[in-house]
């Protein structure tokens, strides 16, 4: 399960998936053409992004099974309604809160009775740590040198316009990395 599919890093999750042999891969947009996006870049399945029915969205985009992995990039309530689509042994991986919302804490009973495992990651306190993800980093770069990877560049603006820039990634009207010129 991989939010903000249509998004920078999202986007990348999805075609890594694809590429390294993930089972089913559901994809989670908030509008039909970023679903449609998400599928086109290897997704099986693409639901609505709304918090509200995302358990049942997601088991019906599984056919009717939990999910063994959440990757969430969004927080607040997605993040909040994630473990209860994983099944046993599931992982919950955060690595960004875009909603600008707090998500609940998790009950420690609610992780144990399915052996479920939260982690975070951010990708730069990684390679920073003495070059730490150094082989990774290489292999992306390779994956996408042989056009096996897709980064989309999304809209550009002009550096004056980086607060429209901003403002249009917060309201989700953006797909991909945005540019900034000079």
């Amino acid at each position: 399960m991989v939010h903000a599919a249509a998004g920078g890093t999202g986007s990348l999750v999805v075609q890594l998936a694809r590429e390294f042999g993930a089972g089913r891969i559901i994809a989670r947009a908030s509008s039909d053409e970023k679903r449609a996006l998400a599928l086109e870049l290897g997704a099986d399945a693409a639901i609505d992004g709304d918090a509200g029915g995302y358990r049942e969205r997601v088991l019906d985009a599984n056919h009717g099974h939990p999910v063994d992995i959440v990757l969430d990039a969004i927080g607040g309530p997605v993040l909040d309604a994630a473990p209860d689509t994983l099944g046993h042994l599931g992982r919950l991986v955060t690595y960004g809160a875009s909603s600008r919302q707090t998500a609940s804490a998790v009950a420690p009973s609610r992780l144990a009775v399915d052996s479920i495992a939260v982690a975070g990651f951010w990708v730069i306190p990684l390679i920073a740590r003495n070059g730490a993800g150094g082989a990774e980093l290489a292999e992306f770069l390779d994956l996408t040198a042989r056009c096996r990877l897709r980064p989309l560049a999304g809209a550009e603006y002009d550096l004056a316009r980086a607060r429209d820039a901003r403002e249009d990634l917060l309201g989700r009207r953006t797909k991909g990395k945005l540019v900034l010129r000079p």
